[in-house]
């Protein structure tokens, strides 16, 4: 990533407040939780849709290279698509 990628990827995080919210994704009503720690240079995403089985999960380190995204046990799409599409 880089320059306005890099800057895309912390707004997609930073535009969900801080701990855990109701949500609409794809028509459904999804709880997140945003976690952020180590004074923003670490944040979490987790994310379940409420009555179904679908989740969403992924961490953000800001490194001095940059930001760093690790999904958890999912594609990076998945979490990118979820992170700019919920209400």
């Amino acid at each position: 990533m880089g320059g306005d990628r890099d800057a895309g990827l912390v707004a997609l995080f930073d535009r969900l407040p801080e701990g855990w919210s109701a949500v609409t994704y794809a028509g459904r009503r999804w709880g997140v939780t945003r976690v952020v720690r180590v004074g923003g240079r670490e944040q979490s995403v987790y994310a379940e849709e409420l009555g179904g089985t679908d989740v969403v999960s992924a961490n953000l380190y800001l490194a001095a290279s940059g930001p760093l995204l690790k999904p958890c046990e999912m594609p990076a799409d998945v979490v990118l698509e979820f992170l700019a599409g919920w209400e």
